[in-house]
């Protein structure tokens, strides 16, 4: 018996992020982030979406579709571990995966028919990169979704510390105003990987157009250039 399956992708999300560096690793970190789900054409029916303007929430099913061949580990280390402590993939949302499947819980800002598009969504605080594949929608159901006692295991306490940023008003400046706060919202969840805390060290990602480019120093973030691409 085939017990595969081929999943269909139904829509592509754009984002401001074109690497994969930089990108929040979770859903709802940078919730000024602003990006836009625009369907293949298949499936640019308004009757699929018809009652989803009531929701505020949406679930997201998509394609971690810049990994490599994925092949089955049972441990993985994440990075916000210092990536040298293993744990069981599924007590992690490593994108290294029997199925590279992710899935993110995002705001639904808004939907509009737009020509030669269909009706596109807009949402807010994506975790995804810009032309990732998405493989179905859900609404989000706070009475089921939501539960308030959940333990977070050993990922709560990697995310309850935000760095400090220190990002001069010149350089900031450079920035379209309405994306200002979701990168602020980024620089401060630290992009780097756990394992690097050389103060010296300069890094950057593209965001919007813009390098944006960065060191670290114990828990201050500060930007030093921003360059337009």
């Amino acid at each position: 018996m085939d017990e595969s399956m081929q999943l269909a992708v139904i829509a592509r999300i754009q984002s401001d992020f074109t690497t994969k560096f930089g990108i929040p690793r979770q859903s709802g970190l940078a919730p000024s982030l602003r990006s836009t789900v625009i369907f293949e054409p298949a499936y640019r029916d308004a009757n699929a979406l018809r009652g989803l303007e009531d929701y505020s929430h949406i679930w997201l099913l998509w394609g971690f579709s810049k990994i490599e061949e994925p092949r089955f580990s049972p441990m993985v280390k994440p990075p916000r571990l210092g990536g040298n402590k293993r744990m069981g993939v599924f007590a992690t949302r490593s994108p290294f995966r029997p199925n590279p499947i992710g899935l993110s819980s995002v705001r639904l800002e808004g939907m509009e028919a737009k020509r030669g598009l269909g009706t596109v969504l807009y949402i807010s605080g994506a975790d995804l990169m810009d032309g990732t594949p998405i493989y179905d929608i859900k609404p989000y159901l706070s009475f089921t979704d939501s539960h308030p006692d959940a333990q977070n295991g050993f990922a709560g306490a990697q995310y309850a510390h935000a760095l400090a940023v220190v990002f001069d008003p010149r350089l900031l400046s450079l920035i379209p105003e309405q994306k200002r706060a979701a990168l602020i919202e980024s620089l401060e969840q630290d992009p780097r990987p756990a394992y690097q805390d050389d103060p010296d060290t300069p890094y950057g990602f593209e965001f919007a157009g813009f390098d944006v480019r960065f060191r670290v120093r114990e828990d201050v973030l500060t930007v030093f250039e921003v360059v337009k691409l």
